[in-house]
């Protein structure tokens, strides 16, 4: 079986965003569990001592994201220049597009890590992202969706 592979591209804000989460999760909120542990374990009976089994808990479960984020931050290339040519859609585009109905969507394409649907940040790794790579302002692309597929036209491309 295949292991899905995530690009290693992410912006400079998106890099210090996790780096920040690391350095907070380490310096702060991991000696803030630590010492809760420590002081419910003081209170005797570990057993049924639901403040100690809910902090153990919390310790693996911050543990886990920090071994996480160190080995995803040792991979990641942080892209902080613009393309030689900014007429086309590479990485950290802003894209505005227009479908069918015409409906208009601003999207900008981010590294895997970055994604959020409120900020209107994508995947480069989504469907919509790889459709978009390499086009121009006025092509037009297509996307297979769950729904179907979609057609759009690129609107206009800024970084």
């Amino acid at each position: 079986m295949l292991a899905y592979r995530r690009s290693p591209y992410i912006t400079p804000e998106g890099y210090k965003k996790l780096s920040d989460e690391l350095s907070f999760l380490w310096k702060t909120r991991r000696p803030q569990v630590t010492q809760a542990v420590a002081d419910a374990a003081a209170m005797g009976d570990r057993s049924e001592n639901a403040e100690y089994i809910y902090g153990k808990k919390q310790l693996r479960q911050i543990d886990a994201r920090i071994r996480y984020l160190s080995k995803r931050l040792s991979e990641l290339k942080v892209i902080d220049r613009q393309p030689a040519d900014t007429s086309i859609v590479y990485f950290g585009a802003w894209i505005n597009i227009e479908d069918e109905k015409g409906n208009v969507f601003e999207f900008r394409i981010v590294g895997a890590d970055e994604t959020d649907l409120k900020r209107n940040f994508i995947s480069i790794d989504s469907p919509m992202a790889k459709a978009l790579l390499r086009k121009t302002e006025g092509d037009y692309v297509t996307v297979s969706r769950p729904n179907g597929t979609s057609a759009f036209v690129i609107l206009s491309i800024r970084y």
